[in-house]
């Protein structure tokens, strides 16, 4: 019986109708990526983000859930690092995923995409802006842009945070950073230095507790 089964289940594959080999989906998503697929994608990154926020929610988009470069747990871990590093996050964030992927060349493919072509248009954008910064016209396009960039990033955190939803320590912490810098209105630098200790101790603790 269970033979048979199995004849009516290679039958029923539609792949073996048609004479052809199931695809692999892991050959889809090269593990080392061409230097041009790494700048391209930081490009795209530049060209659809809508300030800081709207760049780290497509960078996520792009490195994790369209070419799948690297995993959910992997970029929330480079969000975490590149906070603590100086300048803006998301150009560390090219960096270290740029490193991770072609080492320190992709690094400057990354950088390079992210930077050149998207900030030349931004600068000129940005000038026209200023001469028509009372354009009651422009200022409601720009409230709209910051309200949607404010929802996309809202969003990412949300998606960021699922790796670590049956960590209760890693919910509390997460919340404890929103309510201080949302409602307390504390600077993110005082936030870090005051959780991160905390965070990683709990993190400590768990990990010895389960050995």
């Amino acid at each position: 019986m269970s033979r048979g089964f199995a004849v009516r289940v290679q039958e029923s594959d539609p792949f073996r109708r048609l004479g052809v080999s199931k695809p692999d989906i892991k050959q889809s998503y090269p593990e080392h990526p061409s230097l041009a697929a790494v700048s391209i994608a930081f490009l795209k990154v530049s060209l659809y983000g809508i300030g800081g926020g709207g760049g780290l929610v497509w960078a996520r988009r792009i490195t994790v859930d369209q070419q799948r470069w690297i995993s959910e747990q992997d970029f929330a871990d480079i969000v975490s690092l590149c906070q603590f590093m100086p300048g803006p996050n998301i150009v560390g964030i090219a960096v270290c995923v740029g490193t991770r992927l072609r080492g320190a060349i992709g690094a400057v493919a990354a950088v390079s995409g992210f930077l050149l072509i998207p900030w030349t248009i931004g600068f000129i954008v940005g000038v026209l802006c200023l001469q028509h910064a009372q354009n009651p016209v422009l200022q409601h396009i720009l409230g709209g842009i910051s309200a949607a960039a404010a929802g996309l990033l809202v969003a990412t955190g949300l998606r960021m945070m699922l790796p670590h939803r049956g960590s209760p320590a890693a919910v509390i912490f997460a919340s404890l950073g929103f309510l201080l810098m949302a409602l307390a209105k504390l600077p993110l630098l005082i936030v870090l230095i005051g959780l991160a200790p905390l965070s990683i101790a709990a993190a400590g603790f768990q990990i010895a507790r389960a050995r």
